[in-house]
Protein backbone atom coordinates (compact mmCIF):
# COMPACT_ATOMS: atom_id res chain seq x y z
CA UNK A 1 0.00 0.00 0.00
CA UNK A 2 1.39 3.20 -0.73
CA UNK A 3 0.61 6.73 0.46
CA UNK A 4 1.72 10.49 -0.45
CA UNK A 5 3.57 12.23 2.13
CA UNK A 6 5.17 15.74 2.39
CA UNK A 7 8.23 16.20 3.98
CA UNK A 8 10.34 19.47 4.73
CA UNK A 9 13.64 17.93 3.84
CA UNK A 10 16.88 20.43 5.15
CA UNK A 11 14.36 23.32 4.37
CA UNK A 12 12.86 22.10 0.81
CA UNK A 13 9.62 21.26 0.94
CA UNK A 14 9.20 17.54 -0.70
CA UNK A 15 6.50 15.71 -1.79
CA UNK A 16 6.63 11.75 -2.69
CA UNK A 17 4.44 8.34 -2.59
CA UNK A 18 6.03 5.80 -0.18
CA UNK A 19 5.08 1.97 0.13
CA UNK A 20 3.82 2.71 3.54
CA UNK A 21 6.79 0.39 5.16
CA UNK A 22 9.13 2.30 3.61
CA UNK A 23 11.86 3.60 6.45
CA UNK A 24 12.92 7.57 6.45
CA UNK A 25 16.55 6.57 5.97
CA UNK A 26 15.33 4.88 2.71
CA UNK A 27 12.90 7.43 1.22
CA UNK A 28 15.56 10.46 2.09
CA UNK A 29 18.64 8.09 0.49
CA UNK A 30 16.40 6.20 -2.66
CA UNK A 31 13.41 8.46 -3.29
CA UNK A 32 15.22 11.83 -2.83
CA UNK A 33 18.90 11.18 -2.99
CA UNK A 34 19.74 13.06 0.14
CA UNK A 35 22.83 10.76 0.93
CA UNK A 36 24.46 12.29 3.75
CA UNK A 37 22.25 9.37 6.75
CA UNK A 38 24.16 6.26 5.73
CA UNK A 39 22.46 3.28 5.99
CA UNK A 40 25.15 1.03 8.48
CA UNK A 41 23.14 -1.58 10.69
CA UNK A 42 19.67 -1.19 9.91
CA UNK A 43 18.61 -1.75 13.30
CA UNK A 44 19.19 1.62 15.21
CA UNK A 45 22.66 0.17 16.92
CA UNK A 46 24.93 2.47 14.88
CA UNK A 47 23.63 5.96 14.24
CA UNK A 48 24.94 6.49 10.78
CA UNK A 49 21.61 7.12 9.55
CA UNK A 50 20.88 9.90 12.60
CA UNK A 51 19.18 12.73 11.43
CA UNK A 52 16.84 15.57 13.01
CA UNK A 53 13.40 15.26 13.11
CA UNK A 54 11.65 18.47 14.05
CA UNK A 55 14.76 19.34 15.45
CA UNK A 56 15.51 15.98 17.57
CA UNK A 57 17.96 13.26 16.63
CA UNK A 58 16.24 10.37 15.38
CA UNK A 59 17.59 7.21 13.64
CA UNK A 60 16.20 7.52 10.09
CA UNK A 61 16.43 3.66 9.60
CA UNK A 62 13.89 3.00 12.91
CA UNK A 63 11.19 5.83 11.82
CA UNK A 64 8.46 4.77 8.96
CA UNK A 65 8.43 7.54 6.53
CA UNK A 66 4.69 7.85 6.37
CA UNK A 67 4.54 8.77 10.43
CA UNK A 68 7.06 11.56 9.62
CA UNK A 69 3.91 13.27 7.41
CA UNK A 70 4.15 17.34 7.19
CA UNK A 71 7.70 16.83 9.47
CA UNK A 72 10.89 18.77 9.20
CA UNK A 73 13.70 16.86 8.77
CA UNK A 74 17.19 18.12 8.77
CA UNK A 75 20.49 15.80 7.36
CA UNK A 76 24.02 17.31 7.41
CA UNK A 77 23.58 18.48 4.03
CA UNK A 78 21.03 21.11 5.77
CA UNK A 79 23.08 21.99 8.78
CA UNK A 80 25.49 24.77 6.56
CA UNK A 81 24.31 27.95 5.65
CA UNK A 82 25.34 28.12 2.06
CA UNK A 83 29.14 27.66 2.14
CA UNK A 84 28.81 28.68 5.91
CA UNK A 85 29.66 25.71 7.91
CA UNK A 86 27.50 24.64 11.20
CA UNK A 87 29.96 25.22 14.09
CA UNK A 88 29.92 21.39 14.75
CA UNK A 89 30.60 20.54 11.41
CA UNK A 90 33.73 23.23 11.33
CA UNK A 91 35.00 22.03 14.98
CA UNK A 92 34.67 18.75 13.55
CA UNK A 93 37.15 19.57 10.50
CA UNK A 94 39.11 21.45 12.87
CA UNK A 95 39.82 18.28 15.15
CA UNK A 96 39.84 15.83 12.11
CA UNK A 97 36.72 14.23 13.76
CA UNK A 98 36.59 11.35 11.52
CA UNK A 99 38.95 8.84 9.18
CA UNK A 100 36.79 6.80 6.71
CA UNK A 101 33.81 9.53 7.36
CA UNK A 102 31.17 7.16 6.75
CA UNK A 103 29.99 7.62 10.27
CA UNK A 104 30.22 11.56 9.95
CA UNK A 105 26.72 12.79 9.46
CA UNK A 106 25.24 10.58 12.08
CA UNK A 107 27.65 11.84 14.29
CA UNK A 108 27.27 15.79 13.00
CA UNK A 109 23.60 15.08 13.31
CA UNK A 110 23.59 13.54 16.56
CA UNK A 111 26.02 15.69 18.27
CA UNK A 112 23.84 18.79 16.77
CA UNK A 113 20.87 17.45 18.90
CA UNK A 114 22.56 16.37 21.46
CA UNK A 115 23.74 20.17 22.14
CA UNK A 116 20.69 21.05 22.25
CA UNK A 117 19.04 18.43 24.94
CA UNK A 118 22.30 19.39 27.22
CA UNK A 119 21.12 23.10 26.63
CA UNK A 120 17.48 22.55 27.47
CA UNK A 121 18.86 20.65 30.68
CA UNK A 122 17.87 17.25 29.97
CA UNK A 123 19.61 15.04 32.08
CA UNK A 124 21.91 11.81 31.08
CA UNK A 125 23.09 8.91 33.06
CA UNK A 126 26.53 10.77 33.51
CA UNK A 127 24.86 14.21 34.48
CA UNK A 128 23.90 12.86 38.17
CA UNK A 129 21.62 14.52 40.81
CA UNK A 130 24.19 17.71 41.23
CA UNK A 131 22.56 19.34 37.94
CA UNK A 132 20.02 21.81 37.62
CA UNK A 133 16.96 20.19 36.22
CA UNK A 134 16.09 23.49 34.47
CA UNK A 135 19.49 24.82 33.35
CA UNK A 136 21.90 23.67 30.63
CA UNK A 137 23.90 20.57 31.81
CA UNK A 138 27.84 21.03 31.98
CA UNK A 139 29.20 18.62 28.77
CA UNK A 140 32.55 17.16 30.16
CA UNK A 141 34.29 14.52 28.12
CA UNK A 142 32.43 11.95 29.91
CA UNK A 143 29.20 13.52 29.62
CA UNK A 144 29.67 14.07 25.68
CA UNK A 145 30.65 10.46 25.66
CA UNK A 146 27.21 8.99 27.48
CA UNK A 147 25.14 11.28 25.12
CA UNK A 148 26.93 10.31 22.19
CA UNK A 149 26.97 6.73 22.89
CA UNK A 150 24.31 5.55 20.43
CA UNK A 151 26.62 6.59 17.62
CA UNK A 152 29.75 4.27 16.80
CA UNK A 153 32.98 4.65 14.79
CA UNK A 154 34.67 1.72 13.49
CA UNK A 155 37.65 3.33 12.98
CA UNK A 156 38.02 4.59 16.46
CA UNK A 157 37.93 8.38 15.89
CA UNK A 158 36.39 8.86 19.21
CA UNK A 159 38.79 11.19 21.28
CA UNK A 160 38.73 13.88 18.20
CA UNK A 161 34.80 13.51 18.49
CA UNK A 162 34.36 14.26 21.71
CA UNK A 163 37.14 17.19 21.59
CA UNK A 164 35.21 18.53 18.52
CA UNK A 165 31.92 18.40 20.01
CA UNK A 166 33.49 19.96 23.71
CA UNK A 167 34.56 22.95 21.08
CA UNK A 168 31.48 23.27 19.64
CA UNK A 169 30.08 23.03 23.08
CA UNK A 170 31.68 26.08 24.40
Amino acid sequence: MDAEISLRVDGVQRRLTVDTRTSLLDALRERLGVMGPKKGCDHGQCGACTVLLDGRRVNSCLALAVAQDGRAVTTVEGLADGQDLHPVQRSFVGHDAFQCGYCTPGQICSAVGMLAEARAGWPSAVTGEAADPYGPVELSAAEIRERMSGNLCRCGAYTHIVSAIGEAAR
